[in-house]
């Protein structure tokens, strides 16, 4: 299998959008090129479990190696395991859900979907990038087109909105920046050579002092990605001004690049520092779950509603990794996915909802699961997945989490893991009160008894989405047996 192809055919469905002139031929190609980056994704992870099952033990596969500025150690190297695979594939669906859900944008279309596919080629090179210095170009990459996707169609404080999106995601690249330039410095001191490489860098042994910076340095600007406490202020607003697609893809898989880089560069990479300093960031994970529940307890606004409830299910992503366990690790990872999948859902259904209502305040809906029940029952999925219920994918991913966090003995953690469990309850409230209020009772405006439910493109979106719900719900092995390999490379090397 060929990496690459991640990356040219987003490539060549850009450039074939920007030679077109006609709006639907526009959209029609970014549909096929993204049907076909979707369908490549499930080739990969079909062709990965093979491999290992035949007995392939590297740490990575499919692994390729084109030099591009050997004087500096920077080259495009790729390989992907199962957890960047998931990522991979989750990156393809919420893009995918994306286009679809765009279908009838009018204003500069051109544009827009050439913006959405410049995001996906960005995360697909994250994804699959080995060269820490390519990671962080793949990083960068995705900054702007969403400053741009929000600026030029968002609504409310778009411009507002979106300068402090970039600006506080540039804040946290900085960040980041510093601690790769340190480990492509310090490897040179202490390694003989200087690399960006991950699989050389893994063998690197770092002085104590040196872990302890790097590693606040990464750890804190991957969270600011993934919106942790108190980093987390661009999130509500951006998600809330950014068009539907763009507010799936920040919260599906934008915030997700923030936990992967957690996991694999400042936990991976640096364990000693890790073992002696993720008490920080539990601290801070825990405040964001609770803080970010009752914060969404009282919005008004869906969108308002659901962005601070990914600050509070994304909280769970840096509480399992920062606990240090095989068990914690996994649920993070089942975590991000879990919310990828189920936020990208509940953007495109509150879409969906504002196209025909024109509006997102709760108070100002009611009664419309008569009128829209496709619609409705995404909601109610959606909704139940968020609060946790068995045989949808917030379960299992939340469970794990817990597990993990209370097999780390310590009056800290074990006051963590109940701060976290006790935001269920709070979860539920918001919930299923936003629920009574929008889809139940009697219909608040009379115009609503006549509006039309989903369209056959919304349709798409929300069976797609529902069914990766429903899918990690009821077979969460599957998604195990594709972690577990990698989840104990990673607690292996933190533990020896």
């Amino acid at each position: 299998m060929n990496l690459l192809m991640l990356i040219w055919i987003p490539l060549l469905t850009l450039l074939t959008i920007l030679l077109l002139k006609k709006d639907k031929t526009i959209k029609i190609v970014s549909l096929i090129g993204s049907g076909i980056q979707l369908l490549y994704s499930l080739v990969l992870i079909i062709s990965y479990y093979r491999y290992r099952a035949a007995g392939w033990t590297d740490a990575y596969l499919f692994e390729n190696r084109i030099t591009w500025f050997p004087s500096l150690s920077i080259h495009f190297s790729m390989g992907v395991d199962g957890i960047s695979l998931i990522m991979i594939v989750l990156t393809a669906l919420v893009v995918f859900s994306g286009i679809l859900v765009s279908w009838n944008i009018q204003t500069r279309i051109k544009d827009f979907f050439a913006l959405i596919i410049l995001l996906s080629l960005g995360a697909y090179g994250f994804f699959i990038s080995t060269n820490l210095f390519v990671l962080f170009f793949f990083l960068e990459l995705a900054v702007i087109p969403k400053y741009l996707l929000i600026g030029i169609w968002g609504s409310g404080k778009k411009e507002y909105s979106a300068m402090k999106l970039a600006l506080m995601l540039m804040g946290g690249s900085s960040l980041i920046l510093l601690g790769l330039l340190g480990f492509y410095h310090y490897s040179g001191i202490y390694g003989g050579t200087s690399t960006w490489d991950i699989k050389e860098l893994v063998h690197l042994s770092l002085p104590i002092e040196v872990q302890r910076v790097l590693y606040l340095l990464t750890f804190t600007g991957f969270g600011i990605f993934t919106a942790l406490f108190p980093f987390h202020t661009w999130a509500p607003d951006g998600h809330s001004s950014a068009p539907t697609a763009a507010s799936m893809f920040l919260a599906g898989i934008s915030m997700k690049l923030g936990g992967y880089g957690c996991l694999r560069i400042s936990t991976f990479l640096l364990p000693e520092a890790a073992q002696e300093l993720s008490w920080i960031y539990i601290i801070l994970a825990s405040i964001a779950i609770l803080y970010g529940a009752f914060a969404t307890m009282m919005q008004k606004d869906l969108k308002y509603m659901n962005a601070y409830s990914s600050v509070s299910h994304c909280g769970f992503v840096v509480l399992g990794i920062a606990m240090l366990t095989r068990a914690g690790l996994m649920g993070a990872i089942l975590q991000m996915v879990s919310h990828g999948v189920m936020t990208a859902l509940f953007f495109a259904a509150i879409g969906m909802l504002y196209e025909r209502t024109h509006t997102r305040m709760i108070n100002e809906m009611g009664g419309l699961m008569k009128p829209l029940p496709f619609i409705g029952s995404a909601f109610i999925v959606v909704g139940l997945c968020s609060l946790g219920l068995p045989g949808l994918s917030g379960f299992i991913a939340e469970a794990t989490v817990f597990v993990g966090s209370w097999e780390r003995t310590g009056l800290l953690y074990r006051i963590a893991t109940i701060v976290a469990a006790a935001s269920i309850v709070v979860t539920a409230v918001y919930i299923l009160r936003a629920l009574g209020s929008t889809l139940w009772g009697t219909i608040s405006h009379k115009e609503y008894a006549v509006l039309k439910d989903a369209t056959w493109n919304e349709k798409a979106v929300i069976f797609l989405l529902m069914s990766g719900i429903v899918m990690m719900g009821f077979f969460p092995f599957l998604f195990i047996q594709l972690l577990n390999h990698d989840v104990l490379t990673i607690m292996n090397n933190v533990i020896k």
